[in-house]
């Protein structure tokens, strides 16, 4: 079993999703098999070996109160909400600085938008090292809106969406994991972020993080299936990459 811990960001409106998200949060929307992106995100978490979760909820947040139960049981994790009742106001930035607690024993972090294969924890927890790690598709050809990173020696040395994608070394797909050593850092670099502006996104804090020193590094995920959910287009194609939740591991004998 793994000592970190989970954090998944699921406290979205998903306005682009309506009417579907009327009164669920982007996170719940089914993508076929009775399975929501949330039970994607909790069992790539658990299949790596991760035990205790923790959901910052916001917009709808009841609808995933009501399955905290049924979640634990169909995934065999703990499971912690964060409530952000600025959700509706404020960007992410402020959502992830939410669990920074969380942040001190290590975690991984998932967006609750994002569906991709458990190949993408895998090769994180075998990267691991000081300070950052951030999953990057290094393969797909990156548009006007992705999330494009640009690297130095290895580092992060920039992440925005606002860059000609032709400057970029690729997409940062959503899945992030913060060494324990990171962890009081990022969290300072997460409030500075919030404070200046509310609206910005935590990649905005990434960026202050390495600004000040801290290292980001990426593991490659290019190759691998994944989507990120936006718009109706978006969710169709995560039901038609059949994605599937992972297995668990086999729990160890007490």
């Amino acid at each position: 079993m793994s000592d970190l811990a989970g954090i998944v960001l699921a406290a979205g409106e998903g306005k682009r999703l309506r009417p579907l998200t009327a009164d669920i949060p982007k996170a719940l929307a089914p993508i076929g098999g009775g399975w929501t992106i949330l039970d994607v995100a909790l069992s790539n978490l658990r299949a790596a070996g991760i035990e205790e979760v923790f959901v910052v909820v916001g917009y709808a947040a009841e609808a995933i109160e009501r399955r905290v139960s049924d979640l634990e049981a169909a995934h065999g994790v703990r499971l912690g909400l964060v409530a952000n009742d600025r959700a509706l106001d404020w960007n992410n930035a402020y959502s992830l600085w939410l669990a920074r607690e969380h942040f001190a024993r290590g975690a991984m972090v998932v967006n609750g938008d994002t569906v991709h294969p458990v190949a993408v924890e895998q090769r994180m927890l075998a990267a691991r090292g000081p300070g950052v790690l951030i999953a990057l598709d290094d393969v797909k050809v990156l548009a006007e809106e992705e999330m494009k990173v640009v690297l130095e020696d290895g580092r992060l040395a920039r992440i925005t969406k606002e860059m000609e994608p032709a400057r970029a070394h690729g997409e940062y797909i959503g899945v992030t994991l913060i060494e324990p050593s990171a962890a009081a850092d990022l969290a300072e670099a997460l409030e500075r972020t919030w404070r200046a502006d509310p609206s910005l996104y935590y990649e905005d804090g990434f960026q202050a993080y390495a600004d000040a020193g801290g290292e980001v590094r990426t593991v490659s995920v290019g190759g691998l299936d994944w989507v990120e959910v936006d718009t109706p287009a978006d969710l169709e194609r995560a039901r038609t990459l059949g994605i599937a939740p992972a297995p668990a591991p086999a729990r160890e004998a007490r």
